[in-house]
């Protein structure tokens, strides 16, 4: 959904987190002398916190919200509602509070903006298509752009945000390679855009609980990357098929696909190679298989020692595999296997504080959801009925536009768990596993609209 906010921001062509930033602090300042409140001058945003507020997700606090409407003369709550064909007259403004703003000049320089946005993306359109027949640099300069800016917001926002344009720029790649008129040292770099943009849409398809399309996806990533001889590429669409298989609880085949990739990625230094182990871990720890849990968990730290960034590390989001997310899949398998102790649950709670930093470039609201499930279950396994209560409850408070389906798998298994052991029959475990299963009622798809 592209919203009111992100439509203006467009307009202004404020895009950019650097040209945003200082409008954003002039209007604290004088909102903070208009309100006679000096507290609100050094008001600021952060670069994740921009990003958030651009594509949609998570809302301003109330001196924000303050500030927000002043620069732009509309309420939070319309800023963040869907771009209307016609956008409503500013409402009050705090700045110009006798002012008619139907009579503003302001207000039909608004209106002259948004018809100058709106022609900028036909003019991008009509410039794509015009160079479709030869793949000119203008074009595949924009489908790379897309692609890093769409890696990088991924994991931050809901899958809403991205797909319409995800699902965009892989029609133009495609388009493209179809012609037959890219030149040859196109060719190559077209395949290895579409891979990634296949990857994306894989993991779309899979957040909103279509593993069938996401496997697709993912068998069109692996043969475009085979087509652009990019072996790292490669190996991650095996991962890719791997983790679907993986939630699908069809632990043999994500077993297979994890194993394949990393034979494919054997001469790969990218963290691809410690992603497939660790993907290897989880699969077996599904099977029960301690033991391979053991050596695939290993195995990754030591390749983890040997890793050198690459061009997939460069894309950051999924095509990258930090510490902080393999912490959290080595308690996973952990916790998979079914008991807990003390250091299982320190184990668990680093993990959880990994992903706690909002503003970290590798936070993921998906990654901090099964970290603390995972917490949960880690408790739950020693009883601790209250600490799971604890770990879970920010999950259990995610917007239904974040509940994709990894996260209502993770806390599927945290309400399968309170049906047994001792925790059963309590009436404290009785209300979670209500609460879970009211959470997991409003799966992603039904608020996709």
């Amino acid at each position: 959904m592209r919203t009111l906010l992100r439509a203006l921001i467009d307009q202004r062509e404020w895009q950019a987190y650097d040209v945003f930033r200082p409008h954003f602090e002039r209007a604290a300042g004088e909102v903070a002398k208009i309100e006679g409140n000096p507290g609100l001058a050094d008001l600021t945003v952060s670069d994740s916190t921009y990003q958030r507020w651009y594509y949609g997700s998570g809302r301003p606090h109330p001196g924000s919200r303050r500030v927000l409407r002043h620069l732009f003369g509309y309420s939070v709550d319309e800023l963040w509602a869907e771009e209307p064909a016609q956008p409503p007259p500013p409402t009050h403004n705090l700045s110009t509070s006798h002012t008619d703003h139907r009579a503003d000049p302001a207000t039909d320089l608004q209106q002259l903006g948004q018809q100058a946005a709106l022609a900028a993306r036909r003019a991008m359109e009509f410039a794509m298509k015009a160079e479709c027949s030869e793949a000119g640099p203008e074009t595949l300069g924009y489908l790379h752009s897309e692609v890093y800016r769409i890696t990088r917001i991924y994991n931050r926002v809901s899958v809403a945000t991205v797909l319409t344009d995800l699902a965009r720029i892989q029609a133009t790649t495609f388009r493209l390679l179809e012609s037959g008129r890219a030149k040859p040292s196109q060719v190559r770099d077209l395949y290895l855009l579409a891979a990634v943009q296949s990857g994306m849409l894989a993991k779309a398809s899979h957040d909103l609980g279509d593993p069938q399309s996401a496997m697709l996806q993912a068998r069109a990533a692996a043969v475009c990357a085979d087509q652009a001889e990019h072996l790292a590429m490669s190996a991650w669409a095996r991962g890719l098929q791997s983790g679907i298989s993986y939630w699908v609880n069809r632990p043999g085949d994500a077993l297979r696909y994890a194993r394949e990739g990393a034979a494919t990625g054997a001469d790969v230094q990218g963290s691809v190679t410690v992603w497939l182990a660790a993907q290897e871990a989880r699969a077996a720890a599904l099977m029960g298989d301690a033991e391979t849990v053991q050596a695939a968990n290993h195995r990754a730290e030591e390749l983890r020692e040997e890793t050198t960034p690459d061009d997939l590390d460069a894309l950051g989001g999924n095509f990258t595999f930090p510490h902080v997310r393999q912490n959290y899949f080595t308690v996973e398998a952990s916790v998979l296997l079914g008991s807990g102790n003390a250091t299982l649950i320190r184990r668990a709670e680093e993990a959880v504080r990994g992903f706690s930093d909002t503003d970290d470039p590798h936070w993921s609201f998906g990654a901090e959801a099964g970290c603390r499930s995972n917490l949960a279950l880690a408790r739950l396994y020693t009883g601790d009925l209250e600490g799971t209560a604890e770990a879970v409850q920010p999950v259990l408070e995610l917007p239904p536009n974040q509940r994709n389906a990894g996260i209502i798998s993770s806390v599927k298994r945290v309400r399968a768990s309170l049906m047994r052991g001792p925790a059963r029959g309590t009436q404290a475990a009785e209300e979670l596993r209500e609460r879970i299963t009211a959470f997991s009622s409003h799966p992603a798809l039904i608020e996709l609209g």
